[in-house]
């Protein structure tokens, strides 16, 4: 043990009751006397733990230290305390701090089974020494109080006050009084019930047959009650722990005696300790989700690849990154499908003060309009069938950090006002709460389409495309700047070698200048796809490059140079022919996307770009 100033061992050992003192900065009990060893069976010459005694009644052992740190002294029934070997002890605590010690508290704990035997046999005792009498006198002790102990009924800290069997006020102490602050004048002769006991604290009457201490005197039982309200003179509620006793005069029954504490403080420690708790599960729940999600973009090819060339259309791109990242300005990004858009939109976010925080990528096509509520904004259990637990949206998700908006022109209109709403507001709900949850986010987005015209045709909503469109970037395609494609066929291919597990085979003259000449009608998308089907094929030394189906890309280039009225046609002409082969279905494993290795929200985009139609791949 820790030799303190006060010499605990010998005081302690004198003590009658089981007594400890315990380092609250450091969970140590520094000293105990003999009668506390046995009980808690802890050896009294060495220090030990004291919160494994408390088990599950730690929290509830928190919120009686500061009960004690703010009446000097406290006393509780309500913790549960085990020995070391986990049995568990019905104890009542008293505890106090140690003056000149800080955070040491003297705990004595009473052991309510002993208690309760002292009890019987001093009952047992008085009757067979007074008789009946004593015992009849001994039932009246509340009713004696009342009458000639009004000293020592205003001295204690409990509000206490008694109702005769009709539920007038007989008395009233002074420490119920300034709990109240109804003064006896107000009350005594009064239906205490009726001006103390009237609501309960959710604004429902509390009739009087219901209130356990009108039972008491009704049904001659003692109720202990441990959170309700009593209401104040200024209308103001108090949570309340109390007990009810029977009292009797002459064995007639002659009302009810309540004993009462203000649990205000306590209470609202409780709450706030709740409110933690929840907020730690909150935030794990989201710290889970965010994990997901990266875990999602590592293994995604957008976190694999940098912005690669050297063309002044590339260099003027990485100036506007340059320029915009450091800012919080709103970006919105337009290119054709494949040009690059998310490559963009990660470099900014990497290169501004938000890079510690994630990315967030919510693509508004992939998801079905009856589910982008919940992706976009979150959910809470039950706010729709098969919503089985709470969930942060992807809003949330990019909380501190940069939201994208990928293809922001295929949001539905029913969710592009809430969408506007929320970054206005900086501010979300999730679907089925009523709770509003800040946010601080970079917003980013980008469109494979022209917005102007979806704004003419009344598929964007005019003022979220001005609120998205602060700083804009276009991504040009790829056969703008021709010149970047040996550097990025060279990348892509090592990175697919790296992927398949393959040597890098080399890149010949005649190859890069077929590969160069070709329109790239899918863009920088298309060029990985055939450099991975390359390196797939290339058994050799040398990359072996085909379009499509077999057909090599030297005999796509045999014919002469076409406009880009005759790309686009071609581009067409290619649509079709997919969507016959696969039967008019897009998306899936077997769809003409998959087939034509674009995503289906691409697809879908160059459907109502070239305006096709059922009947066009339909007819033979």
């Amino acid at each position: 043990m820790h030799d303190l100033s006060l010499s605990p061992d010998s005081l302690l050992a004198a003590l009658p009751e089981a007594t400890v003192i315990i380092d609250l900065a450091r969970d140590r009990i520094l000293a105990a006397n003999p009668r506390a060893a046995r009980l808690l069976e802890i050896a009294p010459d060495h220090e030990a733990a004291f919160s494994p005694l408390l088990g599950k009644s730690l929290p509830q052992f928190i919120v009686f230290v500061d009960e004690i740190a703010h009446r000097s002294e406290a006393w509780s029934r309500e913790l549960s305390l085990h020995t070391t070997t986990g049995t568990p002890i019905s104890a009542e605590l008293r505890g106090r701090m140690i003056d000149g010690a800080p955070a040491s508290l003297l705990l004595t704990i009473l052991d309510l089974t002993e208690l309760d035997r002292h009890a019987e046999i001093t009952e047992t005792s008085d009757l067979h020494r007074s008789g009946l009498l004593e015992w009849r006198h001994a039932q009246g002790f509340f009713a004696e109080l009342e009458r000639q102990n009004q000293l020592i009924l205003n001295a204690a800290g409990e509000g206490i006050y008694g109702v005769n069997a009709e539920g007038k006020t007989t008395f009233l102490n002074r420490a119920a009084q300034e709990m109240l602050g109804w003064t006896s004048d107000d009350l005594l002769g009064q239906d205490i019930h009726s001006v103390i006991h009237h609501h309960h604290l959710n604004g429902d009457l509390y009739h009087s047959h219901d209130c356990p201490i009108y039972q008491s005197f009704r049904f001659e039982q003692v109720n202990r009650i441990e959170d309700e309200v009593f209401w104040r003179k200024d209308g103001k509620p108090i949570r309340v722990e109390y007990v009810s006793t029977p009292i009797y005069d002459q064995k007639v029954l002659a009302g009810a005696v309540v004993i009462f504490r203000d649990i205000t403080e306590r209470k609202e420690n409780e709450r706030k300790l709740r409110e933690a708790m929840d907020q730690v599960a909150r935030l794990r729940d989201r710290l889970e989700q965010e994990n997901a999600y990266l875990q999602e973009a590592i293994t995604s090819e957008r976190a694999h690849h940098d912005i690669i060339g050297s063309s002044p259309a590339i260099r003027q791109l990485l100036t506007k990154i340059e320029l915009v990242a450091e800012t919080d300005a709103t970006v919105l990004i337009s290119g054709e499908a494949g040009t690059g858009k998310a490559l963009v939109a990660t470099a900014i976010h990497k290169d501004s003060p938000r890079r510690r925080r994630p990315l967030i990528h919510f693509k508004c096509g992939s998801v079905g309009a009856d589910a982008i509520e919940g992706e976009l904004f979150g959910q809470i259990r039950g706010a729709f069938p098969g919503a089985l637990r709470d969930k942060p949206g992807k809003l949330e998700l990019a909380h501190g950090g940069t939201l994208f908006l990928d293809d922001i022109g295929e949001l539905p209109l029913e969710h592009q006002g809430r969408l506007l709403s929320a970054l206005q507001d900086r501010r979300v709900t999730r679907v089925g709460d009523n709770r509003t949850r800040d946010l601080d986010i970079r917003v980013i987005a980008a469109a494979a389409t022209s917005l102007e015209k979806e704004v003419a045709a009344g598929r964007l909503r005019e003022d979220l495309f001005l609120y998205l469109n602060v700083f804009p970037i276009t991504c040009l395609p790829l056969r703008d700047h021709p010149e970047d494609i040996p550097e990025l066929a060279s990348h892509l291919l090592t990175l697919a070698c790296k992927r398949l597990g393959r040597p890098k085979p080399v890149i010949t003259e005649r190859v890069m200048t077929r590969l160069a000449a070709y329109g790239w009608p899918g863009n920088v998308r298309e060029l990985r796809n055939v450099i991975e089907r390359a390196a797939i094929v290339s058994k050799g030394g040398k990359l072996i490059v085909e379009l499509g189906e077999g057909h090599s890309l030297a005999a796509s280039d045999q014919s002469a140079i076409l406009t880009e009225a005759e790309m686009q046609q071609a581009v067409r002409r290619n649509i079709l022919a997919c969507l016959r082969e696969t039967g008019g279905k897009v998306a899936g494993p077997d769809g003409a996307a998959a087939v034509m290795g674009v995503q289906p929200t691409t697809l879908y985009s160059r459907l109502r770009k070239f305006n096709i139609a059922p009947e066009e791949w339909k007819a033979p």
